[in-house]
Formats: C-alpha cells, structure tokens, sequence
C-alpha cells in the first residue's frame, strides 16, 4: 500500500492523467469529425467531467483504475475502422506523452535542485506523475473489452476476424474483472508498462 504523502500527492496527478486520457480520445475523435464528445463536454482538462468515482479510487490505491468513457459516434469518421482505431490510441498516446514530459522534468531538475524536504516531495511528486500516466496507459493497452486495446487489436485485424474478436466482447468485463480481483492483470500490465518506460528513456530530450 502507498504511504499517505504518496496517496496525497497521487491525487492531482490521477486528475491530470484521467483528463488528458480521456481528452485525449475526445480530441481526436472531434478532428475526425465526430461532434458527440464537444457535445457532451469532454473537450476539457476539468476532472469533474471525465471522473468515474470507482476507478478514480482504484488507481490512487492500487495503480489500475478508468475514467468514464468518451462516447463516440463511428458514423462520421470517413473510414470507420481507421477512425476507431486512432480514438483508441489517443487515449494511452496521450498518457504516454503526458509520461514524458513528466520524465524530462524530472531528469532535468533532479541534479540542479538542492537537497530540500521540498525538492524531495518535488522529485516525488513528478515521479508518481510519471508512474501514473505509464499505468494508466499500460492498463487501457490490454486487449480485453472494452479497454482501449481491445478496440486497436480490433481495428488491426483483418475484418472477418475482428468480427470473430468482437463476439468476445461480452465476456471482458468478467475476465477482466478475475483479472483485476486474482492480482493477475499485473502480469500483462508489467510487460507493456517496461515496453513503454524503455520508450520514454529512449525519447527523452
């Protein structure tokens, strides 16, 4: 369990994460050309918008959680398929890019801070910041339904069998759910949360 300044500090950091996650799908799914999330207010950083009060209380506990989903109408993008597959990415890509601007503050404000209780509770604050948006967007890669991964394996597939892979789709609450409650989510979490921190090392400035 996290120390109290960590759940603390989380709090703010969650907010920002969820928002730019879900901001995130909603831009995207607008530059395409589907109005339903300008219609529905989720164009916005604010968390009260986009909060699912369950999720939002799972990740300051225990790292994995959601927010409320940005509905989307297909209808308007021109290549349905593509359209879908971009949303879902944007979700995640946009943690991973928020990750990263964590990291490079982090990198480059850890040697030239002095030594303070402050700039301590700073670097860990970014930290949780960094480890936050990562999480986040490893556990939304899953391909279970109705994770974010599941709609871009869908959207990769070739038509029949994304077909055959969106039948599955009724049973991914309930695998998610053993998932989630046995511990074993961490095991397909892990491997795409090191995938995606050996990205940000790659790509910092």
């Amino acid at each position: 369990m996290p120390s109290l300044e960590q759940i603390i500090l989380a709090v703010p950091a969650i907010l920002l994460a969820i928002s730019f996650h879900e901001l995130g799908h909603g831009y995207v799914a607008y530059k395409l050309g589907d109005p339903t999330p300008k219609y529905q207010g989720r164009l916005t950083l604010n968390p009260l918008a986009h909060l699912d009060p369950l999720g939002t209380i799972m990740l300051v506990l225990f790292r994995i959680g959601w927010a409320k989903p940005v509905m989307i109408n297909s209808q308007y993008f021109k290549n349905r398929r593509q359209g879908t597959l971009l949303v879902s990415l944007a979700g995640p890509m946009a943690n991973v890019l928020l990750g990263w601007f964590f990291y490079n503050v982090l990198r480059l404000a850890a040697p030239r801070l002095p030594y303070t209780s402050f700039s301590n509770t700073l670097m860990v604050f970014l930290l949780i910041n960094v480890n936050v948006n990562l999480n986040l967007a490893a556990f939304n890669l899953i391909p279970i339904p109705p994770l974010d991964g599941s709609h871009i394996v869908a959207g990769l597939l070739p038509p029949k069998a994304s077909y055959r892979y969106a039948q599955l789709a009724r049973y991914g609450p309930v695998l998610l759910a053993v998932l989630l409650i046995s511990g074993r989510a961490t095991w397909i979490i892990s491997p795409i949360y090191r995938v995606l921190s050996q990205l940000l090392m790659r790509l910092s400035l």
